[in-house]
């Protein structure tokens, strides 16, 4: 064996003793700004989505995200304005805020609603509460993902921070 071929093996020992594999570092790396604001918006516990009717806007509180099959979703019901609306026009904002940190979280995104029932599922399973008013095989439950992401974390201590996905 060459010398180059024993440092990468020791390499890759090492990295697998200590718990290290270059494919997982990739996919937590490709990942994490999704999961670092699904995580705020749950820190936070509720937050506002921004949707226009029209030409007026609407805002109002929101408290679901999880993240399912590398997306990020948020459910709401069919029968809701909030939901005519972003069927509408998929584009939206949210904004939550943490005040323990003194953080805030602005987000602009695209939603695209999910019908397959295993999404649904998912969502009602993250959020028991909400299984007394929604089910998975209802005409009711409305699951969206966000894609075209940009958030912007923003604090009174330093510079905005953007992240995308």
């Amino acid at each position: 064996m060459t010398n180059s071929i024993k440092k990468i093996i020791k390499i890759s020992a090492l990295m697998l003793a200590f718990g290290f594999s270059l494919h997982a570092q990739t996919n937590q790396k490709e990942d994490h700004p999704m999961k670092e604001v699904c995580e705020f918006l749950k820190q936070c516990g509720e937050y506002y989505i921004a949707t226009v009717e029209g030409n007026q806007p609407r805002v109002r509180p929101f408290g679901t995200a999880a993240i399912f099959e590398n997306k990020l979703y948020i459910q709401t019901g069919k029968r809701k304005n909030v939901a005519r609306q972003m069927t509408a026009n998929p584009k939206i904002e949210i904004c939550a805020y943490d005040k323990v940190k003194g953080e805030w979280l602005r987000i602009e995104a695209t939603v695209v609603p999910d019908e397959r029932v295993e999404a649904k599922q998912f969502m009602l399973d993250q959020y028991p509460s909400l299984k007394s008013m929604y089910s998975a095989t209802d005409d009711n439950t409305l699951v969206l993902y966000l894609k075209n992401t940009t958030a912007t974390f923003h604090s009174f201590a330093g510079e905005p921070r953007v992240v995308k996905f």
